[in-house]
This record gives structure tokens, sequence and C-alpha cells, in this order.
């Protein structure tokens, strides 16, 4: 089971830094969205310091002037004008930072899964999937709070203090100038809490991503813990990770809570000093009344961005303990190689011949793997792997694929190296038939069109015949449109595996096929038609078959043994029979 807070640190840690680097590397991706709001911003504070204007020139007209409300009307209608602008560019400017912040969630999202992708299945068994799910999900969301709101606001905080400040200083300098020293207070009291709620923020993600590692492992394994008596066990533990996730998401609450409780304190106190001032200076005639009306109407708007501010200060933690990890995940998925992808050569128009010169590879943390392989595989023969548990089989089949890409020595397809070319267009070209094929949620239809999505009805008919899947689609109660629940729930091992030869044969065009065991979970008489069959598509396409079975290997053309990785024996399955090498050794042992 993974621990995903292993790797959580303090405040200002190199973790926490480069975080923040990330997050401001992805902000340059959105610098047209940002600097509109940023221009929103100010123009906002244009309207507010007008409005304030209208509004302290009509107070003294009507309260204190006792003007009649004829004489008014032009000051009530620009009033009501700048508080229709305000809101138009307020709303403009919360629509074009989100917009920007979903851009930017769309593309990493899609960046982060082609990674994962790219990965395959050997990179990503180092991830644990629960803690995969909640990094592309809610770090994701969390990040784009952090676009969406925290930035500009960020930038308004800027913005409009400056603005208001510059327009307040000629009016009333004194009241400026207690703003100016007053101001910094706020963002002062944010940078010392900011500690406290960054290591509050970042155990909360933490135990956020192990509470789901945690639940998708007990769904996946829910069989297996049934049958061992340790469901309630694992309940027990599900619900101790829930707690322990309450807990700590209300002490970012609390730090939330309290943080903005005190600068609300510190800006109540600020707009006090200022009216305070300003009503004695207005009894001692030093200001005039419309002056000091401005001023107390801009005072709470000047505090007002800083304040909202600090309300926002959980979403840029939040925002930085997702980072984290989701910027060491950008770091080590593989980037597409754009130029592999423009040199990809055409490998689907004839059973190629592929060649590997030395290949090498073992797994991280063990030795298994295989070394130093040298083989070719022919066109329109089938060319059987055999080996123990471990040889290496899977290996070589995973490098074929593209899963995984050779420490030393070369693939060569027709001659050209596939490492130097796009495995996209690479894997067009084949049909992959694993031991336990993976049946998505869908249909029959939806299921087998997963392999070419635009078959006809012909194709689909023929695929089926063929593998012998038309027997168990006549069974099916819903025949085409029966529905497979996740993993084939309902379809024996042997029907799931016809359905997987079923997918393999709706690829005409690919030119390889690469079987791992196709005929594992089947009776001795679907065997053999299995075998049968691929024998009738190898006459056009190049075939390797790892094989567990080894009557199988007998009816192949090519035989290569593996043993701890290496390729120990290769030739004609009937003659290596007679030479008591490997081969024979197996057999030997697999009869008795």
């Amino acid at each position: 089971m993974s621990d995903a807070g292993a790797g959580v640190r303090a405040s200002g840690s190199p973790d926490s830094r480069a975080a923040a680097q990330w997050l401001h590397r992805q902000a340059r991706r959105i610098r047209g969205p940002l600097v509109r709001t940023a221009v929103l911003s100010a123009l906002q504070a244009c309207a507010l310091v007008a409005q304030a204007w209208v509004l302290s020139a009509l107070l003294v007209a009507g309260v204190f002037a006792h003007a009649p409300l004829t004489r008014l009307w032009p000051l009530w209608l620009t009033l009501l004008v700048l508080a229709l602008l305000r809101l138009v560019i307020a709303v403009s400017a919360r629509r074009a930072a989100f917009r920007g912040a979903q851009r930017l969630a769309q593309t990493l999202r899609a960046r982060l899964l082609h990674g994962a992708q790219a990965l395959g299945p050997y990179g990503l068994r180092a991830q644990a999937s629960g803690d995969l799910i909640t990094r592309l999900v809610d770090g994701i969301e969390a990040i784009l709070g952090y676009f969406a709101r925290y930035l500009p606001q960020m930038l308004a905080a800027v913005l409009v203090p400056s603005l208001l400040v510059l327009c307040i200083l000629p009016v009333d300098w004194l009241s400026g100038l207690i703003l100016l020293l007053t101001a910094p207070l706020i963002p002062l009291f944010m940078v010392l809490v900011g500690r406290a709620a960054a290591r509050a923020s970042e155990h909360r993600y933490a135990q956020l991503t192990r509470l789901g590692a945690t639940f998708i492992e007990a769904l996946g394994g829910l069989l297996t813990l049934r049958q061992l008596g340790a469901a309630e066990r694992f309940a027990v533990r599900l619900e101790s990770e829930s707690e322990a996730y309450r807990t700590l998401t209300m002490q970012v609450l609390r730090v939330a809570f309290l943080s903005a409780l005190v600068l609300e304190f510190f800006a109540m106190v600020s707009i006090a000093i200022v009216a305070v001032l300003i009503g004695f200076r207005l009894l001692w005639g030093e200001l005039p009344l419309r002056a000091g009306l401005f001023v107390l109407l801009l005072a709470p708007e000047f505090y007002l961005p800083l304040r909202a501010l600090g309300a926002q200060r959980h979403t840029r933690m939040d925002a930085l303990a997702a980072a984290q990890h989701l910027a060491s995940f950008d770091a080590t998925a593989p980037a597409p190689d754009a130029a592999a992808a423009a040199a990809a050569p055409v490998f689907c128009g004839s059973s190629p011949q592929i060649r590997l010169e030395g290949v090498t590879y073992r797994h991280p943390g063990r030795e298994a793997g295989v070394r130093e392989c040298d083989l070719v595989l022919r066109p329109g023969q089938v060319t059987a792997l055999v080996g123990t548990t471990g040889s290496g089989k899977s290996t070589l089949l995973s490098l074929l694929l593209g899963f995984v890409a050779p420490e030393h020595g070369r693939i060569l397809v027709d001659g050209a190296d596939l490492a130097r070319h796009d495995l996209t267009e690479w894997r067009k070209c084949l049909a992959w038939v694993p031991q336990q094929a993976h049946i998505f949620e869908g249909t029959v239809r939806e299921n087998l069109l997963l392999a070419e999505p635009g078959a006809a009805a012909a194709a689909l008919s023929r695929a089926v015949e063929v593998s012998g899947f038309a027997e168990v689609l006549a069974r099916l109660p819903g025949g085409w449109d029966t529905v497979l629940g996740e993993r084939g729930l309902g379809l024996s091992g042997g029907e799931l595996q016809r359905l997987a030869l079923a997918r393999a044969l709706l690829r005409e065009r690919a030119s390889v096929w690469l079987l791992d065991e196709p005929t594992a979970h089947l009776d001795d008489a679907g065997a053999r038609a299995i075998e049968a069959l691929i024998r009738a598509v190898a006459a056009r396409r190049t075939v390797l078959l790892a094989v567990h079975r080894l009557a199988a290997a007998r009816s192949a053309d090519w035989l290569v043994v593996l043993r701890n990785g290496r390729i120990v024996e290769q030739g004609v399955p009937l003659e290596l029979e007679r030479t008591g090498g490997a081969f024979s050794a197996l057999l030997q042992a697999e009869q008795s």
C-alpha cells in the first residue's frame, strides 16, 4: 500500500518552492486572460473612484446644501450608470479568469493523461491507482481555484489599492499616508500565518490521496476481502482514514477562519483611524466636507481586495499541496516526441521483419527482465516464446508493444529503429491479445469496436464467427447489445479470450500479432481451434506467441526458449525436441 503523504514537506521546503515554480510556469500559459483580468480590475477601480466622487457630491448637495431633487437627477443617473458599469466589469473579469483557468486545467489534465499513457503498464505500476485518480481529479480542481480565484484576486489586491491611494493622496495626503502605512499589516500577517496554513493544507491533501488510494484498493479487492473475512477490518480502516481527513479539513478551516478574523480586525482598526482623524479635521475645519466623504467612501474599498486575498489564502495552500504531486508526476511523465512523430513511417503496409539486436531491459528495483536478446521475427511465421514464469516472456512482449524502451540494444522493424519513430503509429499496426483481456463497462459491440471504431457490421460478424465467439453471442440475452460488466463480469475466462481474439481479428490492417497465451482458458478442442486460427493468420502477418502450455509451441514455425531473461535456445520445435536441450527439458518437466 502506497503512502501518498510520504513526500510532504513543510512550507518553504524544496518541494514547496518547486511547486510554486511549477504553478508560475503554468500561469504563463494563460498570460492573456490574466492581463485582461488585470485591465478590467483597473477599470473597475476607476469606476469605483468616479462613483465615490459622484456620491460624495450627491450627499453634500442633497443632505447638507438641501438642494431640490429636480437638480440632483443627473447625479443619480450618473451613479446608476457607474454602478451598472462596475457590475459589468466585475462579471467580465471573473469570466475571463475562469475561462483561462478552465482552459489551462483542460490542457494540463490532457497532458498528464498523455503522460500516464506514455508511462505504460510498467510505469504505472509504481503509481497507486487511487493516488493517481486523486491527482488527476481533485488535484486539478485544486489548482483550478488557484488560477480562477487566487491569482485574479492577487492582481486586484495590487492594482486596486494602488489606484485608490493615488486618487486619495491629492485630496487628503494624511489619509493617504495612513492607508499606505497600515496596508502592509495585512500581507505581513498573511505571511506569518502562511506557514501554519501551508502545513495544514499539505497534510490535508496527503490524507486525501491516502483516502483515495485506500478506497480504490478496497473497491478493487472487495471479493478477496470478503473471501478472507477482512472486509469489516478494511471498513474500519477506511472509516479511520475518513475521520483523519475530516479532522485535517477542520484544521484548515480553523486556520482560514482565524486569519480572516484577524485580517478583518486590522482592516476595521485602520478604517476607524482614518474615520476618526477625518472627523476631527472636519470639526476643526481643516478638511472640506466633500473631500472627507470621498475618502471615507474609498477607505473600506481600499482594504477590501486585501481582505478578499486573505480569504483566498487557503486556495493557494491547497493548490501548492496539489502542485507538489502534480509537478513530480509531470516531471517524470515522458513528453511526446515531436520529431519522432514527424518521421513516423508507415509500418502497416505488409508483414514486417522484426529484429532485436542485443536488447536489454531490467525492471527498476529488481533484476528480472531480458538481457542481450538477439532475435528475428520473420513475416509469415509463428514464433513461439517458452520459458518458466519470470523468464522474460512478458517483458519481451512489452518491449515490442512500446510499453518500455530498451536500456541497451535496439528493435528494428524492416530495418527502421523503433526508438526513433512514433509509437502511436507503430501500435496501429499491432493486434494484441493479452493473457487476461480487459473488458470495459459497455455492450459487446462497444467492446469490440474499441479495436476498430469504424468497423462495418459484416466485419464484426466475421470476427466473432472466426474467433468462435459467435456461439457465446447467441446465448447472451441481448446479443450484440448485451451489457458486459467491468472486467467482463458474466463471461467465463475462455469466452473473454475469444472476445479478445475477435478484437484482434477486427484490426485487419494489423500486420503484427502479439499474443500472450491465448489458449490459457480454453479446453483442448478450443485450444486446437485457436491454434489453427493463428496458423491461418500467420500467412499474412508476423506473429509472436508467448505460450505456457508447451504442446502449443510444437506447432510454431520457430521456437525461442528464455531462461532468466536470456535466449538459451532457438530453432525449429521438432529439432529442438530431439536435441535434448532446454526445450526438451521443459517438456519432460511438464510431462512429469
